[in-house]
């Protein structure tokens, strides 16, 4: 199988159209991410995998599925539980904490993969503070030591149900209160402190991590470009400090806070110059094509890094496994 392309995009509605078609067969294109419009049951959605990659074999579909107000399957899928609710149960019981933790990434990763995905863009590795309305009860944890073991665990679930795992959002976007999908997110604390406190999960979670998402935020007393436009974020300290060596994905370009590098062909020049291995350009039909074109016409090849996130399912789970993993996540439901 060939490796993908860097281009990941979206679908408008519950089957790919024509022009949609088009688009996937480009070479650039290498990963399809859906949303909540692109589903309706889980037997169209394994009909949407099928059509999406008799289109382009080699695409990478993903989702954002981390629990609670990001889940985009909701019928006929378990109903996970936000991950600060996870934390909330580490904090009280640490080994139950943990259990939880494994169950609801295992749980989570079977039924994505189950439904013919290749993955879920999690887990969250910001910190939680109840003033950022954008991650909020995404995270864990406010403890950055809490959140790392917590993840670790959480990956090792995903992996048990062979999903690679993606860490977000380097170095750290949950003490910031805008959302970077109507404004661009400053953060004005100084190095050490993102250092000492955000950047200590990801730091932790290297070795199990497949991909690392950066944050469209700028933390300007380090530097002026937004994390997922600089070298000295992606390069010299994820890279080069950090050692980590697996899949960065850009957050999506269509956003508000990237218009802050351009045009969206500037943004694309300046993710891939800063070392992001795939680019999404969702919500926008047109920005995408744009993409499509100046990727193509700068003879931007396949990425190599991009075949690690192929789900890798093992042996079915038995029906006792189920059982006990559904009972655990179900006690953190509302009145569980």
């Amino acid at each position: 199988m060939n490796d993908p392309g860097v281009l990941m995009v979206d679908l408008r509605g519950l089957a790919p159209e024509a022009d949609e078609v088009e688009l996937l067969r480009r070479e650039c294109v290498g990963g399809v991410i859906l949303f909540r419009r692109n589903f309706a049951s889980p037997g169209q959605l394994r009909e949407l995998a099928g059509a999406i990659r008799e289109c382009a074999p080699e695409v990478l579909i993903a989702v954002d599925q981390e629990g609670g107000r990001v889940q985009r399957f909701r019928e006929g899928f378990t109903a996970l539980p936000p991950l600060r609710r996870i934390g909330e149960a580490y904090e009280a019981d640490p080994e139950r904490g943990l259990r939880l933790a494994r169950d609801c990434a295992w749980v989570m990763a079977s039924e994505i993969i189950g439904a013919g995905l290749d993955f879920s863009f999690a887990p969250v590795l910001d910190l939680h503070d109840p003033a950022s309305p954008v991650i909020g009860d995404r995270a864990f944890a406010a403890d950055p030591d809490a959140v790392a073991e917590l993840a670790r665990v959480y990956l090792g679930g995903m992996a048990e149900a062979g999903m690679a795992g993606v860490g977000k959002h380097f170095p750290g976007h949950g003490l910031v209160g805008a959302d970077s999908h109507v404004e661009l997110p400053v953060d004005n604390r100084g190095e050490s402190e993102l250092r000492d406190w955000d950047m200590r999960p990801f730091v932790r979670c290297r070795d199990l991590l497949a991909g690392v998402m950066p944050a469209h935020v700028v933390y300007p007393a380090v530097c002026a470009d937004a994390a997922g436009f600089s070298r000295y974020w992606l390069q010299s300290v994820l890279r080069d400090e950090i050692g980590f060596d697996g899949v960065i994905f850009s957050d999506d370009l269509s956003m508000s806070a990237a218009e802050q590098a351009g045009a969206m062909e500037q943004r694309l020049e300046k993710a891939l110059a800063a070392g992001c291995d795939m680019l999404l350009a969702c919500n926008a039909p047109d920005e995408a094509l744009r993409a499509a074109d100046w990727l193509e016409s700068e003879n931007v090849p396949p990425n190599g890094r991009l075949a690690a996130m192929r789900a890798r399912p093992g042996a079915q789970p038995d029906d006792e496994r189920w059982r006990q993993a559904l009972e655990r996540v179900r006690e953190l439901e509302p009145g569980g």
